[in-house]
């Protein structure tokens, strides 16, 4: 039985992929037969590592700042649940949703998720498209009476058409002028002006909104002329919760030193990832989401 389910709108002839492993999507095509996603041609998958490519989910940590957890949390490394009642395919669009509860989960404890915590959570993925939009949802229920602090992010891996990642005038991310930038390879941090975010090298940015701004809203270069929408929201208990937004391509050096990333891959990618970061709170029963929107212009 294959790991990998497709989804397809009939009304329009869009697809997607979606791995059980990690629930990670590792495939939208528009309706006229457009990729959106990148996957290294090296990436895993067997389950034996995350997957390299597609939409890989983060929680409840960023990075790996508690070493006794995987880096970007337990989602990406364990096997979901297929929501089997969830299908649909409408005229306006298609979709599933997957599941991984806390208690089904491998290598999540650890740290401030350890067993003495007595917190449990559920975590829903829910995946939609239509023939010009991919819209995905990371919704993370806690189930229990107590509250626990968490990160989230949607990985997303961007596929740039002719190798062009590396030529700003066709790869670029528009519209974080004003954000707070964490420049994690040029240890600096400054305040991004107005020109597009490119890639000259290795690039590794976090882009905290100025106050005020919940939503993302940029516009990405994908190489030959072409370019996507992404609209971005966070919610924590109903409210809205500022949304950041993380930059990241491994260049020449990085990229060699990736095992499951091909050496000249990096100029056919580029990672913009909206996520809520810094030390978020979520209640014992409440919810979270973190919604992305991805239109092909």
């Amino acid at each position: 039985m294959s790991n990998i389910r497709i989804v397809t709108h009939s009304a329009s002839g869009a697809s997607c992929k979606i791995h059980d492993f990690g629930a990670c999507l590792i495939s939208y095509q528009t309706g006229a037969g457009r990729e959106c996603l990148f996957v290294s041609r090296d990436a895993k998958m067997d389950g034996s590592k995350a997957i390299r490519g597609g939409v890989p989910l983060v929680f409840p940590q960023f990075g790996q700042p508690d070493k006794s957890m995987p880096q970007h949390g337990f989602l990406r490394t364990n096997y979901w649940t297929v929501d089997e009642s969830s299908a649909f395919d409408t005229k306006e669009s298609a979709g599933i949703t997957y599941t991984l509860q806390l208690k089904d989960a491998k290598a999540a404890r650890g740290g401030i998720w350890d067993e003495q915590t007595m917190f449990d959570c559920t975590c829903l993925y829910h995946v939609m498209i239509d023939g010009t939009k991919l819209t995905t949802t990371l919704e993370i229920q806690n189930t229990s009476t107590k509250r626990f602090f968490f990160q989230a992010l949607l990985h997303t891996y961007y596929f740039v058409d002719g190798k062009q990642a590396m030529d700003g005038s066709k790869c670029y991310v528009k519209g974080l002028e004003g954000y707070s930038v964490i420049d994690k390879v040029s240890n600096t941090e400054y305040i991004s002006g107005s020109d597009p975010t490119t890639i000259q090298g290795e690039t590794d940015r976090v882009y905290n909104p100025p106050v005020g701004k919940d939503m993302v809203e940029v516009t990405i270069g994908v190489g030959k002329g072409k370019e996507l929408k992404l609209t971005a929201v966070g919610t924590v208990d109903g409210k809205k919760k500022p949304v950041s937004c993380v930059v990241w391509n491994p260049y020449i050096e990085k990229a060699r030193g990736l095992s499951d990333f091909g050496d000249d891959q990096y100029q056919e990618m580029i990672c913009v990832e909206p996520g809520i970061l810094g030390e978020t709170q979520l209640e014992g029963g409440s919810v979270s989401k973190l919604t992305q929107v991805v239109e092909m212009l």
